[in-house]
């Protein structure tokens, strides 16, 4: 038992030092880990399934390819919106949630993108403000890819 254990530890440090280094070789996924809660493995997945940038016409599509728009009920007089429309790839949208929720909780870099949803707690739920800001980081990183900069953390008397 110790010598599987063993085995999975090395190659567990393997394959994290190919993520860390595939990260550290593209400038692309390293200007995305300049968002606060954006680690190895966000930056990577976000980059591998958007894949090109161009094919989205604005960034506020980001969002919703990977199913973190509400779902809607529309019928007549009825109007509910639901939970996310769980569209996309899952495991896109769950680092996503997971750069969100290291942003609201555990980041101490202040932002107006944390600001804005530190106050939409306040409001909503904590999960569904997290998934609003992970649903913003989408936009943010598109709109970084595109543009070609740094992570706006805005002034600190907006956040």
């Amino acid at each position: 038992m110790l010598q599987a254990r063993q085995i999975l530890l090395e190659t567990f440090l393997e394959l994290d030092r190919r993520v860390r280094r595939a990260v550290h070789q593209d400038s692309v996924t390293t200007r995305f880990m300049s968002v606060p809660g954006v680690g190895y493995v966000t930056a990577l997945s976000f980059k591998a399934a958007v894949d090109d940038p161009t094919r989205f016409k604005s960034s506020g599509t980001v969002g919703a390819h990977f199913g973190l728009t509400p779902r809607r009920f529309q019928s007549g007089e009825k109007d509910n919106p639901g939970r996310i429309s769980h569209a996309g790839d899952a495991d896109v949208r769950a680092t996503l949630y997971a750069a969100a929720n290291a942003m609201l909780m555990r980041s101490i870099a202040w932002s107006s993108l944390k600001a804005w949803g530190v106050r939409l707690m306040k409001t909503k739920r904590r999960r569904r403000a997290i998934v609003a800001v992970a649903s913003k980081i989408a936009v943010v990183l598109h709109w970084m890819w595109i543009d070609g900069t740094e992570f706006p953390f805005g002034s600190e008397a907006s956040a």
